[in-house]
Order: C-alpha cells, then sequence, then structure tokens
C-alpha cells in the first residue's frame, strides 16, 4: 500500500469520527431539547424538529428488527471498506473516498442508536412535502448515494471503475 493511500484512509478514518461524532451530539441535543415535546417550529410549514424513536428502515419500514439491521449494516461496512481499498489513490476518486466515507459514517451513526437505544433518533421533518422523520445520519447516506450514483451513472466511464471488477489479468504466455 502506498503512502497516499494510507493517508487517504487514515483522512477517511478522521471524517467517520467527526460525522459520526457530529451526528450523536445532534441526536444527544434532539433527546434533552425535543423527547416529550411538542414539534419545534424552525420555518412554519416547511421544517420543523420533531422527536421519534425509529424502531423501523426508512419509511419505518420493517420495525423491531435490530439484529437484522446490524447485520446489513455491517455488511454495508465490509464493503466500503473494500471499495476504500481497492480505490486507486487518484485526484479523480477523492469524490469517491468522501462520499463512500459519508455512507460509512452515515451507517455507523445509526447503528450505534439500534446498538445502544433499540431505535434510531430522528428529529428533521420537512412538513412541506410530509416527508418521514430523519436524522443526519440518514442525510449522510442519501445524499452520498444520491451524488454516488449520479458520478457512476454520468461521470466516471466503465474504465474509470474497472478497480473494482474481479477478473484477473489474462496470463501472458511464455514462449
Amino acid at each position: 500500500m502506498t503512502r497516499k493511500k494510507k493517508l487517504l484512509f487514515v483522512f477517511d478514518f478522521l471524517l467517520v469520527i467527526i460525522l459520526i461524532l457530529l451526528d450523536q451530539y445532534t441526536k444527544y441535543l434532539a433527546i434533552i431539547n425535543l423527547k416529550e415535546q411538542e414539534a419545534f417550529q424552525i420555518l412554519s410549514g416547511v421544517l420543523e424538529l420533531n422527536y421519534l424513536e425509529n424502531r423501523g428502515a426508512a419509511f419505518g419500514m420493517l420495525q423491531n428488527q435490530k439484529l437484522f439491521f446490524v447485520f446489513i449494516a455491517a455488511i454495508i461496512l465490509i464493503l466500503i471498506l473494500y471499495f476504500l481499498y481497492k480505490l486507486p489513490d487518484k485526484k479523480k476518486y477523492t469524490i469517491l473516498h468522501m462520499l463512500l466515507t459519508m455512507i460509512a459514517a452515515g451507517a455507523v451513526g445509526n447503528m450505534i442508536d439500534r446498538i445502544r437505544y433499540d431505535y434510531v433518533v430522528d428529529f428533521i421533518y420537512l412538513v412541506i412535502i410530509n416527508f418521514p422523520i430523519f436524522n443526519v445520519a440518514d442525510i449522510y447516506v442519501t445524499v452520498s448515494t444520491f451524488v454516488l450514483v449520479i458520478l457512476i451513472l454520468f461521470i466516471y466511464k466503465e474504465d474509470d471503475l474497472s478497480f473494482l471488477s474481479f477478473k484477473q489479468n489474462k496470463i501472458r504466455e511464455i514462449k
């Protein structure tokens, strides 16, 4: 592993830690300020803070499946580590490092809640579109995944992503 790649891993790790701390701090604030309180209006009819204990996944699906969610989060983290390891240390892949790191931080942030509380603390509610209540970790995962899909579909070419291939290089015949 090159020195540059090692530095990228250190950067990835530090970014994950910072993002998890931010997520957990916002959830802590939600617990002490919003739990058992009326919703706090930030922009009337647009955005409010509204405490919710989510025992399911996105949009409240699969209620009370803690072990399943922890298992899925662990698989996602393993895959992200694999992709980060395989990512070339070229500048054009820096955004992929950041996006994968943000997805990992979101997965870990919500996994911490599931292990600690048996539910995920959600508190951000977009009233204007009646969007399900979510949290900062959800923002990391959703926005990063959306940008990642856009990059893979429209920016990166097949050759740019060839490092993910499981195909072995052809062995040259010795004559």
